[in-house]
C-alpha cells in the first residue's frame, strides 16, 4: 500500500479528540488505517470486480486547505473559536489541529485575539445577538495564496479598516478578506450577501495542470495532494484519444471536466450550484479552453433531456454527493448508453448501491412512487430495455484512495464499461 508513514507508532493524540469526533482514527498507525479502510472497500465491492491497493498519503498530515472555525463566548474563557461538539451545538475550542493547514490554524487564532482587542460580540444562537458568528479560510495548495471569509451577522463591521490593516499586518500572506452575511438563524455557515474587504474576494490554486479561481461559496477538493491522484485515476480510467465526447456531471467548479479537455472532443460540465458554474466558465477561460460547455441544472434532470433529445455521450464522469446518485440520473446514462463510466465515489455504501443498479443486479422499484413519478420511471425503464442496456455495464476496476486520513472517510474511483 502506499503512504505507509507511521507504521509501528502512535499518532499523537488531541487533546479535543474525544469531543470533536472528527478523526475516529486518531490513535491509529496510519499503515493500519489504510488497512482498514482497505478491507471496508473490499467486502462491499469485490462482488463487482478487481479492487486495486488503495493510495495513501505520504504525509497524512495538515492536508486540509479549507478551514471552518465558529465562534463563541464561554464563561472563565472570554471569546473562542473551534468546532461543534460531535452532535451538538457546543463549541469545543480549538488551538490547532492534526489535519488543518497550519498557518490557517494561526490566523484563525489572530482573529480571535483581534476579535477580543476590537470589542466584537460573538453571536448567540439562542439569542439571536452578536456580530462574529465563524471564519472560513481557503489556502491554494500551490499558490499560498488565503482567503479569509469573515461570517457576520450584519454588514457592517466596526473599524473595519483598522481591523483589516491590523490582521493583514500579522498576516501579510492574507491575499483576500471578505465579509460575508449570515443573518438567519440557520445551521448553514455562510449567507448570501458578501463584501470583498480585501483584494480580489477570490483566490487561485493550480490542480492537475489548470489554474481554478476559487470563491468563498465554490466547492473545491480539501486534500489537494490526493485530488491530484484521485483525478489522475479517473482520467487513466477515462482512456480520452481526442475525439470524445465527455459529459462531467456534478462538475463543480470544473476541475475533472478542464482537466480533461486537452484529451477531448467535446466536454459538457453539469452543475446546480450557481456560483459554482459561474467559477467554471471563468475557469475555462483563464486556461484558454473552449471546447467545454458549462450548464447551470440538476445532474439528474440535464441526464434525461440530453437522454431524450437523443443526444450521444462517450465518456461520462459522474462525482455525485454522499447519498449517491438519483435513479433518474442512472436510468438516463443507461439510455445515453457511453462507452465508459468514471465514478467518483465519496461513500463505498452507495457506490456500492448505484453499482448493483447500473450493473443490473437490482431491478428498478416503482413502489411508494406517485402516479406521474412511476410513469416517468416506467417510461425510462422502457427506453433502457429498448436500447439493450439493461444490466449490460460490468465494473472493470476500483481504486480506493484515502482523501482525509484520520477519519473514517472513504473515497473510490470506479470503471465501468459496456
Amino acid at each position: 500500500m502506499e503512504g505507509n508513514r507511521g507504521e509501528g507508532r502512535k499518532d499523537r493524540p488531541c487533546p479535543v479528540a474525544n469531543k470533536c469526533g472528527g478523526c475516529r482514527y486518531i490513535g491509529m498507525p496510519y499503515a493500519e488505517q489504510l488497512r482498514q479502510k482497505q478491507k471496508t472497500v473490499e467486502q462491499l465491492l469485490e462482488k463487482y470486480g478487481k479492487i486495486n491497493k488503495i493510495i495513501g498519503m505520504d504525509v497524512p498530515e495538515h492536508y486540509r486547505n479549507k478551514v471552518h472555525a465558529v465562534f463563541d463566548f464561554q464563561k472563565g474563557r472570554g471569546i473562542v473559536s473551534g468546532i461543534y461538539q460531535e452532535g451538538t451545538h457546543h463549541v469545543v475550542p480549538v488551538e490547532q489541529c492534526l489535519l488543518e493547514d497550519r498557518k490557517a490554524d494561526e490566523i484563525i487564532l489572530s482573529i480571535r485575539e483581534l476579535a477580543k482587542s476590537f470589542k466584537y460580540k460573538t453571536y448567540n444562537e439562542d439569542t439571536g445577538y452578536g456580530l462574529l458568528r465563524h471564519v472560513l479560510i481557503r489556502v491554494g495548495h500551490t499558490t499560498g495564496q488565503i482567503m479569509v471569509v469573515l461570517v457576520l451577522s450584519s454588514p457592517i463591521l466596526p473599524s473595519r479598516k483598522n481591523f483589516v490593516n491590523a490582521l493583514c499586518k500579522l498576516h501579510p500572506e492574507i491575499t483576500t478578506i471578505v465579509l460575508n452575511v449570515n443573518n438567519k438563524r440557520t445551521s448553514m455557515v455562510l449567507g448570501d450577501k458578501e463584501q470583498v474587504l480585501y483584494g480580489k474576494g477570490y483566490i487561485e490554486d493550480r490542480l492537475c495542470g489548470r489554474t481554478f479561481r476559487i470563491s468563498p461559496k465554490s466547492f473545491y477538493q480539501v486534500n489537494a495532494v490526493q485530488t491530484e491522484k484521485l483525478y489522475g485515476k479517473a482520467l487513466e480510467y477515462a482512456a480520452l484519444t481526442g475525439s470524445e465526447t465527455v459529459i462531467d456531471a456534478y462538475c463543480g467548479i470544473g476541475t475533472i471536466g478542464l482537466a480533461a479537455a486537452g484529451s477531448a472532443g467535446k466536454v459538457i460540465g453539469v452543475e446546480l450550484n450557481q456560483a459554482a458554474v459561474k467559477d467554471a466558465v471563468v475557469n475555462g477561460k483563464l486556461n484558454g479552453i473552449k471546447n467545454v460547455d458549462f450548464y447551470q441544472n440538476d445532474a439528474g434532470k440535464f441526464m434525461v433531456q440530453f437522454a431524450d433529445a437523443g443526444e450521444k455521450a462517450d465518456v461520462v464522469f459522474m462525482d455525485p454527493p454522499r447519498s449517491g446518485s438519483t435513479e433518474a440520473f442512472m436510468d438516463a446514462l443507461l439510455c445515453l448508453r457511453p462507452k465508459r463510466i468514471v465514478y467518483i465515489s465519496c461513500n463505498p455504501e452507495t457506490l456500492c448501491r448505484d453499482l448493483e443498479y447500473l450493473t443490473g443486479k437490482r431491478c428498478r422499484n416503482d413502489a411508494g412512487a406517485s402516479g406521474t413519478d412511476a410513469g416517468k420511471r416506467r417510461e425510462r425503464g422502457k427506453k433502457v430495455q429498448e436500447a439493450g442496456t439493461a444490466g449490460n455495464y460490468r465494473v472493470e476496476e476500483i481504486t480506493p484512495v484515502d482523501m482525509f486520513p484520520f477519519t473514517d472517510s472513504i473515497e473510490a474511483v470506479c470503471l465501468l464499461r459496456i
